[in-house]
C-alpha cells in the first residue's frame, strides 16, 4: 500500500500527486519552487487569483498537460503554518483522499515534506497520511445488490520525503494505518444489523482476533455465568432466544502479569429497552448499543498489530435485551457476581447491569486499572451533545492519562462530576444494595456512579459514548453512521500508559 522514497523528481510518473499548501506567502517555496518553475510561474498565478487556495481543507486540481509525467496535481490547503496541528493535517489529508477516491485513481504520490510545519514534524505527518487514508476512504458495503462493474480503488501511495529517514517514515505509516484500519473494524461492527451480529457472532469475531494476534481467549457460556453468579448479565439476557457471552481477550506484553489494564466494553447487540420499552423512534438504531464493545475490539486489533509492552485484559459482556414471557421486569431484584443485590427499576438501564459483572470479572482476571466504554445514556447527549464523550472517574492519575490520549486521538472527552450524594442515590433502594435507575436527574452521572460501585477502589474511568458512537453526517474522515469512537483513544492510552500506585 505505502512505498517511501527520497529521490523525488518531478519527472516521476504517477496518476496524481498530492501537495499541501500553507498560507505563508504568495510564492511557492522550498521543494515546491522547482514545481512552480516547471509551470513557468503559473501555479503562483493560480494561487494569487484564488484558483488554488491555501485555506484549510480547500482542494484544487491541476492537470499537468504534459509538463511533467504525473498527470494531475491535487493541492490541499493547510491554513496558517503556526496553527498547523496533527488534527489539521489529518483533516486536510482526509479531504484530499476523498477527492482522489472520487476520481477513481488507483495510484498516487504524496509530497510528505509539504505537510511538515507548525506543530507537525515528519513522523506526525506520515502517521496522519496513513490514518487519514484509512478513515476517509471507509465505506460500509451493506446488503444492496452489487453491479458487475469492477471497482477501482486506491491501492498504492508513494510517499516522498527528504526531511525524514525512510525507516522512520515507514514505521509511522504502519502505526497510522493500524489505528485507522482498526477504527474501521469497529465502525463495521457497529454498522452491522442486530440479526447479523448476535452475541455468538461477536464471540466468534473475538476468537478470530485472538487467533490472528495470539491473544488468550476465553468465552463464558450461560452455564459458566450461572456457576460464577453473574446474575446481572443473565437478567438482561432472560428475555432473549440468543445465548449470552462473556468475552475475554488477554494480551501479555510484559514478563509478569502485573500492572494490568482492563478494557471493558458494553456489548448489547440490540436494545429494545425490555419491558421499559423504547418508543418507535428511539428503538431504531439500537443495533449500535454495542459500540463500546466495538471500540475495545478495535483497540485490541491495534494492540495486536503494534505489540506494546503492556498487559491488557479486554472483557465484553454481550447479549441483546428483548421482551418476552421470560424477560426480567421492573421491581425484580437480582444478584451480581460481586454479591451486591440490585433492585431493577428500569429494564432499559440494562447496560450498567451487564457492565457490573464485566467489571467484576475484569478484576477477577487481575485488572489493576479499569476503563469501561459504553453507549450508556441519552443523558450524556443532553449534557454534552454529539461531539464529546462523557467521562466519570474515581482516580485523577488514571483520568489524566485517558484524557491526554483522547485529545491526541482527536476524540475529545469531558469529565462529569461524581459526589458522595450521587453514590447515595444509587444506593437508595429500600430492599437491595443498589437500584439501577434513581431517576432522570443527572442520568449520565447516576449510570456512571452505578458502575463505580463495582469498580470499588480499583482506579477506574467510565466513558459514555452514547452521543459519539454514531453520526448523522459525513465528515472528511468518514461517512455517516458508526464512528468507531474511542478505538484510537484506548489504543493510545494502552501504548503510552505509565503505571502508578494509588
Amino acid at each position: 500500500m505505502f512505498t517511501v522514497k527520497q529521490e523525488r523528481t518531478f519527472s516521476n510518473q504517477h496518476e496524481a500527486m498530492i501537495i499541501g499548501l500553507f498560507e505563508k506567502s504568495e510564492k511557492f517555496e522550498g521543494s515546491l519552487k522547482g514545481l512552480d518553475e516547471l509551470f513557468e510561474g503559473q501555479l503562483t498565478e493560480l494561487v494569487k487569483s484564488g484558483d488554488l487556495s491555501a485555506k484549510k481543507n480547500a482542494v484544487g486540481k491541476v492537470h499537468t498537460f504534459g509538463k511533467m509525467e504525473t498527470k494531475r496535481l491535487f493541492f490541499v490547503g493547510l491554513g496558517k503554518d503556526k496553527s498547523f496541528t496533527f488534527e489539521t493535517a489529518r483533516e486536510a489529508l482526509g479531504k484530499v483522499f476523498k477527492e482522489v477516491t472520487a476520481a477513481k485513481l488507483s495510484e498516487v504520490a504524496i509530497d510528505l515534506d509539504s505537510f511538515i510545519g507548525g506543530h507537525v514534524e515528519g513522523m506526525d505527518a506520515a502517521h496522519a497520511v496513513s490514518e487519514a487514508f484509512a478513515l476517509s476512504t471507509y465505506e460500509f458495503e451493506g446488503y444492496k445488490q452489487k453491479s458487475n462493474e469492477p471497482e477501482k480503488k486506491l491501492e498504492s501511495i508513494v510517499v516522498y520525503t527528504n526531511a525524514a529517514e525512510e525507516e522512520d517514515v515507514r514505521a509511522s505509516l504502519t502505526v497510522g494505518y493500524a489505528y485507522g484500519k482498526a477504527t474501521n473494524s469497529a465502525r463495521t461492527l457497529v454498522n452491522l444489523p442486530g440479526n447479523m451480529l448476535t452475541a455468538t457472532d461477536m464471540a466468534n469475531y473475538a476468537k478470530e482476533l485472538g487467533e490472528t494476534y495470539d491473544f488468550e481467549v476465553e468465552i463464558l457460556e450461560k452455564e459458566d455465568m450461572m456457576k460464577l453468579g453473574m446474575g446481572a448479565l443473565l437478567a438482561v439476557n432472560q428475555g432473549s432466544a440468543e445465548p449470552p457471552k462473556m468475552i475475554v481477550l488477554k494480551y501479555q506484553g510484559k514478563d509478569e502479569w502485573k500492572d494490568v489494564l482492563g478494557l471493558v466494553g458494553k456489548g448489547i447487540t440490540f436494545d429494545t429497552g425490555g419491558y421499559s420499552i423504547k418508543p418507535k423512534d428511539g428503538i431504531v438504531g439500537m443495533k449500535s448499543d454495542m459500540g463500546g464493545a466495538a471500540a475495545v475490539l478495535g483497540a485490541m486489533e491495534v494492540i495486536g498489530e503494534l505489540r506494546p509492552e503492556q498487559n491488557v485484559v479486554a472483557v465484553i459482556p454481550s447479549t441483546d435485551n428483548m421482551v418476552s414471557g421470560t424477560a426480567f421486569k421492573p421491581d425484580d431484584v437480582i444478584t451480581a457476581m460481586s454479591g451486591k443485590t440490585i433492585e431493577v427499576l428500569n429494564t432499559d438501564a440494562e447496560g450498567r447491569l451487564a457492565l457490573a459483572d464485566a467489571v467484576t470479572y475484569a478484576k477477577h482476571h487481575g485488572a489493576n486499572y479499569l476503563v469501561d466504554v459504553a453507549t450508556l445514556t441519552g443523558g450524556v447527549i443532553i449534557a454534552l451533545g454529539t461531539d464529546t464523550t462523557g467521562a466519570i472517574t474515581n482516580n485523577e492519575a488514571l483520568f489524566e492519562q485517558v484524557v491526554e490520549a483522547s485529545y491526541e486521538a482527536g476524540e475529545p472527552i469531558w469529565r462529569l462530576p461524581i459526589f458522595e450524594k450521587d453514590k447515595e442515590r444509587v444506593r437508595s433502594s429500600k430492599i437491595a444494595d443498589l437500584n439501577n435507575s434513581p431517576g432522570r436527574e443527572g442520568h449520565a452521572i447516576m449510570a456512571g456512579a452505578f458502575i463505580g460501585e463495582f469498580a470499588e477502589d480499583t482506579p477506574w474511568v467510565h466513558l459514555d459514548i452514547a452521543g459519539t458512537a454514531t453520526t448523522n453526517k459525513a465528515s472528511n474522515l468518514g461517512p455517516a453512521g458508526a464512528t468507531g469512537v474511542m478505538t484510537r483513544t484506548l489504543a493510545l492510552f494502552v501504548e503510552r500508559f505509565e503505571p502508578f500506585r494509588s
